[in-house]
């Protein structure tokens, strides 16, 4: 069986799949990085994986090896004939390193290249997505700060690490994100073709998702099928993109995006109290979430039981508050950026889109995002297509595809808008 310094050749790769390489440094997190091959494998990529040595003690080669399909090695001496310090890197249509430890990042950061990871990120001309995952005292030093600082004004896409349990019984930030997420961020920047950019750095973005619930009783609600992962992908590639993060998430079971600032609600109201208190301070305002449009007037203390005749209950409901015209009107930060969502059928009043048009102009928010949810579609799916609607120009048509690809069309409208001189 092969061993560390086994051969390392750069076989044919089959057309039409993508080329990834995993890199894998030396930290706890590494086995994450299994279940990350594992999701590129399944959806038809075409992986090397480059681990460094430390990184094998950790997780041995035969894993990587068997998980891939192909040989491992960290040594730049395997195979010399092929080159493959070289050509692995000018090969990749994709460089993922996750874990990515503090010594990796300053290796990068500063051009140092003494094994077949840190040789293939120096030979690498495709897009480069680095998975920082260490204590949070390393994560926050200067050093590593700095560091990180010098990868991303190069283009390269530096996970911000997630919160949670790190080894033994400390905790903070410094976790690596969870594989799922990182491999829907990878594929993103694959799709786009490099860095998602910075634009939105030194912007402060608030993202509603996920649907409210308006108690009935202790067990019974009024709520509807929003999953929230739109709201979600929202959050992580405004993250992506440089932007601080508050994601107001209502009756959501999705991990928390790395890097973003969490606040969990259950019912409209609470979601109306959580967004109007982080606007002052934010240049955009997204609301992707599906706020309950009615609540009962009251709610019982028990559970409500079922009568002995068979007669159902009457329920009084009263009208919520209308949170993105609330603050579509009252803009707490001039120049601000309001958009809505819309998830809309036709009938025989008038089209998806003409009762969209007539949202927007009642909503008085800058650009409204448009669903056609006619059949229950767009639900719980991971992909979406929605037509960006805007009180002045032509409207935007965004494909089905991948939800983050549409959260990016969203940012590239919100970016224009900012940037404009005219506004505010």
């Amino acid at each position: 069986m092969p061993g560390p310094g086994s051969q390392q050749a750069v076989p044919p790769q089959p057309e039409g799949r993508p080329r990834v390489v995993l890199g894998v440094s030396g930290g706890i997190a590494a086995y994450k990085a299994c279940e990350l091959l594992r999701r590129f494998t399944e959806s038809g990529h075409d992986v090397t994986v480059v681990p460094t040595a430390a990184a094998l003690e950790f997780v041995g080669a035969p894993t990587w090896a068997a998980l891939s399909g192909k040989p491992v090695s960290a040594e730049v001496w395997s195979d010399v004939h092929a080159v493959p310090h070289v050509q692995i890197g000018q090969q990749a249509d994709l460089v993922v390193v996750a874990p990515a430890t503090a010594d990796l990042l300053a290796k990068a950061a500063h051009g140092l290249a003494d094994d077949l990871l840190t040789n293939t990120l120096l030979t690498a001309r495709c897009p480069v997505v680095l998975a920082p995952a260490m204590h949070t005292e390393m994560w926050e030093h200067p050093a590593t700060r700095a560091n990180v600082a010098t990868l991303r004004s190069r283009g390269v896409v530096v996970v911000e690490p997630a919160e949670g349990r790190l080894t033994g019984a400390d905790t903070g930030k410094g976790r690596l994100p969870e594989p799922g997420e990182l491999f829907e961020l990878a594929r993103d920047v694959l799709v786009r073709g490099g860095s998602p950019g910075d634009d939105l750095r030194g912007r402060h973005v608030v993202v509603s998702a996920g649907g409210t619930r308006e108690y009935l009783d202790p067990v019974r609600f009024l709520g509807n099928r929003s999953s929230g992962r739109q709201g979600y992908a929202l959050a992580s590639t405004a993250a992506a993109r440089g932007a601080e993060v508050t994601l107001v998430a209502a009756n959501v079971s999705l991990p928390d995006p790395a890097g973003v600032k969490v606040v969990r609600v259950a019912t409209t109201a609470e979601l109306r109290d959580a967004v109007l208190a982080a606007t002052p301070s934010a240049d955009a305002v997204v609301m992707a979430a599906a706020p309950a449009d009615f609540r009962p007037v009251s709610v019982s203390t028990a559970k409500i039981k079922k009568a002995d005749d068979g007669t159902a209950p009457a329920i009084d409901l009263v009208q919520n508050p209308d949170v993105l015209a609330e603050v579509a009107a009252d803009r707490a930060r001039p120049g601000s950026v309001v958009v809505g969502f819309a998830a809309e059928t036709g009938d025989d009043a008038g089209t998806v889109l003409e009762h969209a048009r007539a949202k927007l102009a009642r909503k008085g928010c800058d650009l409204l995002v448009v669903n056609d949810v006619s059949g229950g579609a767009v639900f719980g799916s991971p992909d979406n297509e929605a037509v960006i609607l805007s009180a002045e120009g032509e409207p935007v048509v965004v494909p089905r595809g991948t939800k983050a690809a549409l959260a990016h069309a969203v940012w590239d409208r919100v970016g224009l808008l900012l940037e404009d001189p005219d506004r505010g």
